[in-house]
């Protein structure tokens, strides 16, 4: 009797965790390993996409219990930048994978306790509402002949933490409506582990914001524009260069060296990453830094879930900045400016960090 070749032998029975068609993409060429911040931070290949895709296999057939210790630690330990989406030949969706892997890995006794507090914080839009009552955030209808044309959102963390980013950005379009009942876009929830809940946030808040969605968010752009179509979303600065508007000129005071920090979700996800660059270079002297394009560390919940891991992706970029000795850090995602602002302040950098909406309304 002939052997049976590989090509006969049935196949592995599947658990129904993953989508088949995002999990056999991966041709394990390898390309995503140079692109990766953990692979260059272990050079072990587990601490890779490839090497994550093959754990997602092996859970997947039923080879690893989802309670196997490297399973749980690179379900954690990966920063979901999306880095080797880019890169990828065989066009990977690595971004969708992790959240149906950590949507069925962190449930119960795998979810980390410092999660519990910020997703329930941002389940309810009346809770998010309350978070910002006493922050001065954005306010009000548009001032323009068409009210319903675009909104902008004021994501959840934000408007607590950074009331002013709001504000700049509807100085800088005050055709801008900003409704009062939105709340959370469910980016929170569907990187870690609430994947469907996070799709009904974002499907409550389209209805919530009438028209074109504007976000200051990458994350909170990349997460909306998968669920409610890449029509309805637009993060401000490709909104502010596809309405070309006029060119906006520095106060007449010496130009900044200003370099500029790429929110992983805005760049690998959605592809954005010339327009920011474009309105920096109108008001001040741009300076690219070799880690731009790469993961500041904030990995929205990464630097609160694993701050010592965050610190060491953050180091380089803080190098970069110290040596380019920048006027100012631009960035257009609270999380790498939260990131940026205690790095710098823990390395005592003469460095401002300003989200691109700040500094584009003057502030200095």
């Amino acid at each position: 009797m002939t052997p049976q070749t590989s090509a006969q032998e049935p196949a592995a029975e599947r658990r129904g965790i993953f989508t088949p068609e995002l999990l056999d993409r991966c041709i394990s060429c390898g390309f995503c390993l140079p692109a990766c911040p953990t692979y260059s931070l272990t050079r072990d290949e587990t601490s890779s996409p490839r090497g994550r895709i093959n754990l997602m296999r092996a859970i997947e057939t039923g080879e690893l219990a989802e309670d196997d210790p490297t399973v749980v630690e690179e379900s954690s330990f990966c920063l979901g930048c999306r880095a080797c989406e880019p890169v990828c030949p065989a066009g990977v969706q690595y971004g969708a994978l992790l959240e149906e892997w950590r949507d069925h890995l962190w449930q119960g006794k795998q979810r980390s306790p410092k999660l519990r507090p910020m997703l329930w914080a941002v389940d309810a839009p009346s809770r998010v509402r309350l978070m910002g009552v006493p922050r001065r955030h954005a306010k009000g209808a548009a001032d323009g002949p068409d009210p319903g044309s675009a909104s902008l959102m004021l994501g959840c963390f934000e408007r607590v933490l950074y009331p002013r980013v709001s504000r700049s950005a509807r100085e800088l379009d005050p055709d801008l409506s900003v409704p009062s009942s939105q709340g959370c876009c469910g980016a929170l929830h569907a990187h870690n582990g609430e994947l469907e809940r996070g799709n009904e946030l974002a499907r409550e808040l389209g209805e919530a914001l009438p028209g074109t969605i504007v976000t200051t968010s990458g994350g909170c752009s990349a997460h909306l524009a998968s669920v409610l179509g890449r029509e309805r979303v637009r993060e401000l600065s490709e909104w502010l260069v596809e309405r070309e508007e006029k060119p906006l000129e520095q106060p007449a005071a010496p130009r900044l060296r200003i370099g500029f920090q790429d929110s992983c979700h805005l760049r690998n996800g959605l592809g954005v990453w010339k327009e920011p660059r474009e309105l920096i270079a109108r008001i001040g002297e741009y300076v690219e830094l070799p880690s731009a394009a790469a993961c500041c560390g904030a990995a929205g919940t990464y630097a609160i879930l694993r701050p010592e891991d965050s610190a060491r992706v953050l180091d380089k970029h803080l190098d970069e900045i110290a040596e380019a000795d920048l006027d100012v850090i631009a960035v257009v995602n609270p999380g790498c400016y939260r990131q940026l602002q205690q790095g710098i302040k823990r390395r005592k950098l003469r460095t401002k960090v300003l989200h691109l909406a700040e500094l584009m309304a003057g502030v200095r």
